[in-house]
């Protein structure tokens, strides 16, 4: 077993192998914990995850374990992302008038950010770190929303079944 990391200071866009090779060796345990949780062999996994291996590789079935045991934003993202997709974990947060004053608040705070970026609009000309960022702040706020959607879907279905 390699305790090397072949892929140190991954930034946040893998491509999907490196995202796969990432989920096993951040799972707490590492790859052999995650071997054991999939009941298959460590050696198996090891070379099924190892980044220059093009003959083996994760069967349908042992990929969403892979997805399941680790639920890895970064493999999420991977996986999505071709499909220009988002994926979203629902987290109920309380749809509470503060809680939605709060996603006003963060609505408000990514208008001005967006507004802030007019150089890269202005002349069409992105820079990467600038379309990550926008991008990050786009996702935190589906996310704010859809949690609040959550939350409020999930208090009316406690007060209709409690």
């Amino acid at each position: 077993m390699s305790r090397t990391d072949l892929l140190p200071d991954a930034g946040p866009v893998l491509p999907l192998r490196q995202a796969i090779y990432r989920a096993g060796r951040d799972y707490k345990g590492g790859i052999t914990a995650l071997a054991f949780d999939m009941v298959l062999d460590n050696d198996t996994l090891q070379k099924k995850l190892k980044l220059d291996e093009e003959r083996r590789w994760l069967n349908p079935d042992e990929l969403e374990e892979v997805i399941r045991l680790t639920g890895d934003s970064r493999l999420l993202d991977a996986l999505m992302r071709p499909a220009g997709a988002v994926w979203y974990r629902p987290v109920p947060v309380p749809a509470t008038r503060d809680a939605l004053k709060a996603v006003g608040k963060l609505l408000g705070e990514t208008g001005e950010f967006v507004a802030a970026m007019h150089d890269g609009a202005a002349d069409n000309v992105w820079e990467l770190r600038e379309v990550v960022d926008l991008e990050q702040r786009g996702m935190d706020v589906i996310r704010e929303i859809l949690g609040i959607m959550a939350g409020a879907r999930q208090a009316m279905e406690d007060r209709n079944h409690g």
